[in-house]
């Protein structure tokens, strides 16, 4: 085996054995580029493919004759490359013409042109490219996405109070990628919308006719001095990652007295309850085990109000008093001394800003986040950081032949999977239109919705759109979403999680058909 790069090596023809030796290497996918009967007992590239699917890699067959490489088969190597999760193992019969397509393909400037581009693999992105794929089964589609798990982060919550184990929230996103969309497993380096191209970090260029991002938030724990380094010890955890939240869970199980802080940094951010969940669900635990009485709870919200939409306030109170909880309204969150266990928070208090220092046993904390420093130095993002969108049709005010949805569009609605899942339809409908040359079709009318959960077997349903307006799924008499119902949990713990990874992420749009609307021309 010769290494060309880190991600991309060549080897002579591969015996059944070696496919498996390969993927327990590491490689992700294996390109052949010989003609099948060179020799007498050379395994066929079936045979091959089917041993490589079996170990979990991606199988391309590219044959070529020999090492003189013509224009169409440098094209098609390019393509293999931009579209093949990494690192790559390509063979022949030596190894030779694996390494001259290889060179042949990085000397063309390695580029492939789709009808739909979407950059992000997550929650917005699959589904946009399984709905887009509902529609229209004879579009190409590419989803520019680098990791290799996707998660359900709505289910963190529960694991953080013990309700979900960590691995009830995570797949694999090769097993996600819709069928008939080709996965490019890079980062994104730039955006040329004149050009109507994508630059990924090996230099490949990706050109559209549509593109779609949907490349989430960024989560900037830096921005809090020390928090970075306590994480997962001293007491400071987070539901707001993965290898954090059965953290959460062992902090809140074993606090037998003392302090707990919860903070909540400014807007936005993504679930903006789920601060609260925490704290709520923690709090629930103490006063079951008997031991509420012992623990002083404190909620420093750097914003000036308990929830941002009024009418689910009174709901929340009642639970803020029943659990004790003294609520700091503008006080945020600027340092965490892990060993010395103290967290200092930034106080505004009318013109004044005091720094106050405060103990803990148990500290949950929600970094502030932003837009992905990719996104926020492009051309395509506002003065926020995120890109730019009109607020109904999800189109960028620039580039008509660009749109945004999730975390990333620069939108005042709140950043939830359940925005996401109102929002999907809305840009499917209007890239297709767009293609076909009409104005968009379809509006997004800021819906977004935050399961509180107040305690274990209770959920407030809060559901609202643009401005706060109130937009219930469900007539009240079947679920009161301005009150803690029982209803509301069986919701969130049974039916979302299969409704997620068995409908949403197949382009099945349950109660989410979009609106039409005479947008103009």
């Amino acid at each position: 085996m010769m290494k060309l790069t880190p991600q991309y090596a060549v080897l002579p023809q591969p015996s059944l054995e070696d496919v498996a030796a390969l993927a327990s290497a590491g490689y992700q996918s294996l390109i052949c580029n010989r003609y099948d009967g060179e020799d007498a007992d050379q395994p066929s590239a079936d045979r091959v493919a089917q041993a490589a699917r079996a170990a979990g890699m991606t199988f391309v067959h590219i044959p070529i004759a020999s090492p003189d490489i013509s224009p169409a088969d440098a094209h098609a190597m390019a393509a293999a490359l931009a579209r093949c999760p990494q690192p790559i193992a390509a063979y022949c019969r030596s190894g030779a013409r694996s390494k001259a397509l290889y060179d042949a393909a990085q000397n063309m400037g390695g580029h492939k042109q789709y009808d739909i581009v979407i950059v992000g693999g997550g929650s917005g992105g699959i589904s946009c490219a399984a709905s887009l794929l509902k529609r229209r089964r004879d579009i190409s589609i590419a989803i520019i996405e680098p990791s290799d798990d996707h998660f359900y982060q709505p289910g963190w919550t529960l694991v953080g109070a013990g309700v979900f184990t960590p691995e009830h929230t995570r797949r694999r996103t090769q097993d996600l990628i819709p069928n008939g969309a080709d996965w490019i497993q890079q980062h994104v380096r730039a955006f040329d919308p004149d050009q109507k191209s994508v630059s990924l970090e090996d230099g490949t260029r990706i050109q559209y006719r549509a593109l779609v991002v949907a490349a989430g938030i960024k989560l900037d724990w830096d921005a809090v001095d020390g928090l970075n380094a306590a994480l997962g010890d001293h007491g400071v955890t987070s539901n707001y990652r993965f290898d954090l939240a059965p953290y959460t869970r062992q902090l809140a199980r074993g606090l037998k007295q003392g302090t707990a802080l919860f903070s909540q940094p400014p807007m936005p951010i993504k679930c903006a309850g789920a601060p609260q969940k925490a704290m709520y669900l923690s709090c629930h635990h103490w006063e079951e085990e008997g031991r509420l009485g012992n623990i002083s709870v404190e909620f420093h919200n750097a914003g000036a109000v308990l929830f941002g939409v009024a009418d689910y306030v009174p709901a929340l109170e009642q639970y803020i008093r029943r659990y004790g909880i003294d609520v700091q309204f503008t006080s945020k969150l600027v340092a965490v001394d892990g060993p010395a266990k103290t967290a200092v928070f930034a106080q505004t208090r009318g013109d004044d800003v005091q720094h106050v220092e405060r103990k803990f046993d148990m500290l949950h904390a929600v970094p502030p986040q932003v837009a992905p420093e990719f996104i926020a130095q492009s051309v395509l993002a506002d003065a926020s950081g995120f890109v730019a969108v009109d607020p109904a049709t999800l189109a960028h005010p620039m580039w008509g032949d660009i749109f945004a949805l999730g975390d990333v569009a620069a939108t005042s609605n709140a950043k939830t999977a359940a925005a996401v899942r109102k929002q999907v339809p809305v840009v499917a409908e209007n890239v297709l239109a767009m293609l076909a040359g009409h104005a968009p079709v379809a509006h997004y009318d800021g819906y977004g919705s935050c399961p509180l959960t107040v305690e274990r077997g209770k959920i407030v349903l809060a559901e609202f759109g643009y401005g706060g307006k109130l937009l219930p799924s469900f007539p009240k008499f079947l679920l009161d979403g301005q009150r803690a119902t029982r209803r509301a949990w069986f919701l969130k713990d049974r039916l979302l999680p299969p409704i997620y990874w068995h409908g949403m992420l197949k382009g099945r749009e349950w109660l989410a058909k979009p609106q039409k609307a005479d947008l103009g021309s």
